[in-house]
């Protein structure tokens, strides 16, 4: 594995993304909070503030979302659809080296585009005079961008096998199932039926906890897990992502193109 072909392929990637029609995200999210700050004062007098924190991460970790999944399943086919692929991964370039400068690549354009709407979260905040919780917010929008390299990562798994279409929605499912395996583990505890017990109990343990990395609501309130649960959903965020890469790149490599 070359770390340089990695780069190069990264570097392509990201420069591709971030000229597809990503500053319109960008330009979304400000004029969400230009007209959250305008609108909430009148409505909300006692609790804008509180609404605006949650509209502001919230918003950035949806739209965030958004990007990974609908661009990290394009990735792949997009590639098979121009023939391109069949330029990009002859040797020395393997299927490995493609994969992950893939991930990587979709991976920094989710660095820049949170780190910008961040900046620009906290920015309106301190301009309209809000007290907001610093460092508990940067620790949660941090474990938004590992869930946001977690999607990518899923979204590439589908991708590499099944149209985009397809792919998409299969992505957003396990968006949304992920993050109500919890609820759905203990649904199947309270119907007290063995088979649908053995159904959700096998989906919690198949489907990310995307609950994990859903800090949100904690550092709003500015609490947050214990410094061993931030490492271990830490970890598991690593894990899941290099397995699905694993997987991509077995599957990836047995496509006859």
């Amino acid at each position: 594995m070359n770390i340089i072909r990695i780069f190069a392929i990264a570097t392509n990637g990201f420069r591709e993304v971030i000229r597809d029609r990503i500053l319109y995200v960008l330009a979304f999210f400000v004029l969400l909070l230009v007209l959250a700050s305008r609108i909430l004062p009148p409505i909300a007098v006692s609790a804008d503030e509180k609404i605006f924190l949650d509209l502001g991460i919230g918003a950035i970790s949806l739209l965030g979302s958004i990007v990974a999944i609908f661009v990290g399943t394009g990735l792949i086919n997009k590639e098979i659809e121009k023939r391109t692929v069949l330029i990009l991964v002859p040797k020395p370039l393997t299927s490995t080296e493609f994969i992950i400068g893939k991930h990587l690549g979709l991976s920094g354009v989710l660095i820049v585009l949170v780190a910008t709407m961040t900046g620009f979260y906290f920015a309106m905040m301190s301009l309209l005079g809000m007290n907001y919780p610093l460092q508990s917010l940067l620790i949660a929008i941090g474990y938004i961008l590992l869930e946001l390299m977690l999607l990518t990562a899923i979204a590439m798994t589908f991708g590499v096998f099944t149209s985009s279409i397809l792919a998409t929605l299969l992505s957003f499912g396990v968006y949304i199932m992920g993050h109500l395996t919890r609820d759905l583990l203990q649904l199947g505890k309270i119907t007290e039926n063995p088979g649908i017990e053995r159904l959700t109990k096998g989906l919690f343990l198949i489907l990310p906890d995307l609950e994990r990395l859903n800090l949100k609501n904690e550092a709003v309130y500015n609490i947050l897990p214990s410094t061993g649960e931030l490492i271990n959903s830490l970890i598991y965020a690593i894990l899941y992502i290099i397995l699905l890469l694993t997987i991509t790149i077995t599957i990836f490599s047995r496509r006859q193109f």
